[in-house]
């Protein structure tokens, strides 16, 4: 019974493909969300950006990682949160069309095969039950399954469990308002005594929902946690 929400929403993406055919967000051709020719016309993070937390237009380490130290390794995004990217990141998160995931968790995947991290599982960034109820699913967890589909890697989204549910991180103000708020919202619920683990988002604002999660990862003894999002 348990696998039922899945099906019933796999159900529900194939008959909205039936009657809306996808259409490429960047030209608008019918025939796929994305067509491979215009995968290049999408907004790339270029450097410089931070070293630990890829803050664009910062060299080396930034300030603010320099002061709070944060528990990952490094984020890596190879996107800008802008244009398309942005309009297909919305559209799987706020709109429902979660057959947007293989597509998105495609361009992670292919990410990591140009930039390889040595990696034992996946994190999918969880949302709080509660939140999880009302959209139906976690845009993270479906990122996180496709890309541990291609290139071979156990998806742990049990590891990581969301305990408060916070007003959401785009309702707060700076990067400071954002740490308090996201700050010991997360629990690690197993074992990771001596993993590499990748958490995996859609998007990273300032880091700190990456921090929030990677530190109790650590805690409980992982040798090293990064972490990935589509979009800076």
């Amino acid at each position: 019974m348990s696998d039922l929400p899945a099906l019933l929403g796999q159900f529900a993406d194939r008959a909205l493909t039936l009657l809306f055919p996808p259409e490429c967000a960047v030209c608008g051709r019918e025939g796929s969300f994305l067509c491979r020719s215009c995968e290049p016309r999408l907004p790339r993070l270029l450097e410089p950006y931070c070293d630990t937390c890829a803050e664009p237009g910062e060299s080396g380490v930034c300030a603010w990682c320099r002061a709070a130290q944060p528990r990952y390794e490094n984020i890596r995004a190879p996107y800008r949160y802008a244009g398309a990217v942005r309009g297909m990141v919305h559209d799987l998160k706020y709109s429902n069309i979660r057959a947007l995931a293989p597509t998105l968790g495609g361009l992670l995947a292919d990410y990591l095969e140009r930039h390889p991290v040595q990696v034992d599982a996946l994190a999918p960034v969880p949302l709080h039950p509660r939140r999880e109820r009302r959209r139906g699913y976690n845009q993270a967890a479906l990122l996180a399954r496709e890309v541990g589909r291609r290139i071979s890697a156990p998806v742990a989204d049990e590891k990581l469990l969301r305990s408060r549910d916070t007003p959401p991180q785009i309702t707060m103000a700076g990067r400071e308002e954002r740490r308090q708020n996201i700050e010991r919202a997360f629990e690690c619920t197993e074992s990771v005594a001596g993993m590499r683990v990748l958490l995996i988002d859609d998007v990273v604002t300032t880091g700190s929902t990456m921090q929030a999660c990677a530190a109790p990862l650590v805690a409980a003894g992982a040798s090293a946690v990064f972490a990935l999002a589509l979009a800076r």
